[in-house]
Order: structure tokens, then C-alpha cells, then sequence
């Protein structure tokens, strides 16, 4: 098929009402409102609704993050962002200095508008801004006291990328030495446990305190919780309420994140098995995967050809076949290439490798 220009605002338009179309996605798609409210009463357990956070569903939550990270205690919070701004915040203050180190491609960073300098007064000291995990020796590069070191677990602005387990063991036993609470950004911790082949509680074993999200890998509505040192996460708690994270309920949160425990986490072996299949299927149909294999459930397919084009096709694609399987196409850091996010969902197990690897080869023939 020729290829033909298309403004990137009529491509978008395209692309949103193609996507209204669709009978099958990839990555899944979240139920509708009316389903969503359904299903919540369907699995809610507790009689009664939290209030501003304590007891009910959020409660019951809260124990079961504890427990399954192996930590003293664990906050509710119905954003990872307030979250992990308290517990860096309440580590600062415990330890009297401002510096905390960062990956440089951390979430932190690059998505929460500067509000660990505009809003904490914190101060950044940077491990690397490559796309990979930070070493030992870029700790130790960094001189004087530090209140905290935070690990991204899997880094997802680097491809999703880990450590290898005897890696996170060392840098862990690193920050040990020097007397520095380690934080892990576990937003994807779930995700990350068969590629580590250690359990949560002994990835979570390795720091003072530990931040999941329940949106992303487990599909709950949204929310995320800290795990650690009962003392620590009682001072969390006055920095959720400080920071407006408190509000008069989130017992719909707490439910949808419990749901995701119970049928979601046991599957995670399952979706890193699948992301490591459909990704050497999709390097046999032409395309490259970062890492190769897959560390998590989620990966980087890069195409050789710029994201106008491989974008049109995917549109076109999807107008034709009323099947969404891939985001918005990005232009890659190589002239001439296009890179999209895949993720692996239990609505991706329905789907043969064969297929997918078939439907992408579909669009480097348009």
C-alpha cells in the first residue's frame, strides 16, 4: 500500500475513533464505569467504609501490602506521587540533611514537575542519567551524607530495565555500609519479581521502605501504598495529610486494589513468560525489543521506520481489523526509527504469539 503524509492532529483524530471501534485489544481495555461500580460491590469485603483513610477496605489493604512485602507497617495513599514525596520527605527530616540521590531518569524527575526541590526543599544528587541501573561506584562517587537513595524497580524511562539480582544485592549492601536508607520506586515491583526469582518480601528485605502502585501491572483504579518501620510510616501518615492525601474515603480504591492482589500478582510469572515469547516473535518479524529478553511484563519495540509512518499503518490497521495492538508510535533516538511501549496483560495470554507477531509484521508492509 502507498504510503501518504497525514497531520499528526488528523492521525490522532483517526486513531481516537478507530480506537472507539475495536472489539480486541492487546494490552486490554478497562471496563466501562457502570462495570467497574459492579464489579467493586461484587468483591468488596468490609462492612463498613473507611474514614479518611482509617479502617474498612483501606485497612484490610493495608495489611495485606505488609505483609506481602515482609515490612512492619503500610499507608494507603491514593497517589504514588504524594506517596513517595512523603517518604523521601520523612527520611530527610529523620536524617538532617536535604540530598537525596536519584536516578536521573527516575519518575521523580521526569514527570513530577520538580516537586521534590519546589515543594520539599529537597536536594537532588544525580547516580546517572543512562539507561540502565545505577552502580555502586556512582554511589560512593557522591560525597557527604545522604538522607536516602531511591531505585526505580524495573526503570521504566530506560525500557524497563533491572538489575540483576546479585546487582540489587550489592548496591543494596552498598547504601547498608554507608548508613543510607534505600527507597524502592516499585511502581512495577509486582511485575518484577520472576526475572529477580525472589519473592517481594525478599526484594523489600533489601530496603528501609518500599513504594508499590496498584493502577499499573494490577489494574486497580488507582492508589499506592509505603511499606516499612512502623515510626516511619506513622510519620508518612502526617505527610499524607499535610499533602491533602487523606480524603474523606477511598474505599473504592482500596477494593479495586485488593481485587488486583488476588487475581493479577499470581499471574505475573505468566505475563513475563509472554512479554519474553511475543518479544523474540517480534524480532523474527523485523522488529527490535529492549531488553532483549524482556525484564518485566512491559517492554520497548522499536521499528525501522519514523513514527508518521508506522503510525498511519497502525491506524489504518486498526480501522480495518477493529484490533488495537500498539499505543501511539515515538520517534526513536535513531534517524529513521519508531519506538512504542508493549505491555502484557492477562488480556494478552488470549492472544497467540503467531498473531502478534503477524499483526506487527502487518504494518512494516504498508
Amino acid at each position: 500500500m502507498a504510503y501518504s503524509t497525514s497531520s499528526s492532529e488528523d492521525l490522532r483524530a483517526r486513531r481516537k475513533a478507530a480506537a472507539a471501534e475495536c472489539t480486541r485489544w492487546l494490552s486490554g481495555k478497562r471496563p466501562s464505569v457502570a462495570d467497574t461500580l459492579r464489579q467493586l460491590a461484587e468483591v468488596a469485603t468490609a462492612d463498613e467504609r473507611d474514614g479518611y483513610g482509617n479502617g474498612g477496605e483501606v485497612a484490610l489493604l493495608e495489611q495485606e501490602v505488609a505483609e506481602l512485602l515482609g515490612k512492619p507497617a503500610a499507608v494507603f495513599m491514593p497517589t504514588g506521587i504524594a506517596a513517595q514525596q512523603s517518604v523521601l520527605r520523612v527520611h530527610a527530616e529523620r536524617a538532617g540533611t536535604q540530598r537525596v540521590a536519584l536516578h536521573g531518569l527516575s519518575h521523580f524527575l521526569q514527570h513530577e514537575l520538580n516537586a521534590l526541590e519546589e515543594v520539599h526543599d529537597l536536594r537532588i544528587e544525580r547516580l546517572t542519567s543512562e539507561r540502565r541501573q545505577p552502580r555502586p561506584d556512582e554511589l560512593a562517587a557522591i560525597p557527604g551524607h545522604l538522607a536516602a537513595v531511591s531505585l526505580e524497580l524495573p526503570l521504566r524511562d530506560a525500557g524497563f530495565v533491572l538489575p540483576s539480582w546479585d546487582e540489587l544485592v550489592i548496591f543494596a549492601e552498598a547504601c547498608a555500609d554507608r548508613g543510607v536508607p534505600l527507597h524502592l520506586d516499585g511502581a512495577r515491583l509486582w511485575e518484577s519479581t520472576p526475572y529477580l526469582e525472589h519473592s517481594l518480601a525478599e526484594v523489600a528485605a533489601l530496603a528501609s521502605t518500599v513504594y508499590v502502585s496498584f493502577y499499573k501491572g494490577l489494574g486497580g483504579l488507582s492508589g499506592a501504598a509505603v511499606a516499612g518501620p512502623a515510626d516511619v510510616i506513622a510519620e508518612v501518615r502526617r505527610w499524607q495529610r499535610r499533602l491533602g492525601g487523606n480524603v474523606y474515603t477511598l474505599f473504592p480504591y482500596a477494593v479495586s486494589a485488593r481485587e488486583g492482589i488476588r487475581k493479577v500478582l499470581p499471574l505475573m510469572g505468566d505475563l513475563h513468560q509472554r512479554a519474553v515469547e511475543l518479544a523474540a516473535s517480534l524480532q523474527a518479524a523485523g522488529f527490535r525489543v529492549f531488553p532483549e529478553p524482556p525484564h518485566t511484563n512491559s517492554f520497548r519495540v522499536y521499528a525501522p521506520l519514523p513514527a508518521e509512518r508506522i503510525e498511519l499503518a497502525t491506524v489504518r490497521r486498526m480501522e480495518q481489523t477493529r484490533e488495537s495492538i500498539a499505543y501511539t508510535w515515538q520517534p526513536a533516538d535513531v534517524p529513521g526509527w519508531s519506538w512504542v511501549e508493549l505491555v502484557v496483560t492477562p488480556d494478552t495470554l488470549a492472544w497467540p504469539v503467531e498473531e502478534v507477531g503477524k499483526a506487527f509484521a502487518e504494518l512494516l508492509e504498508q
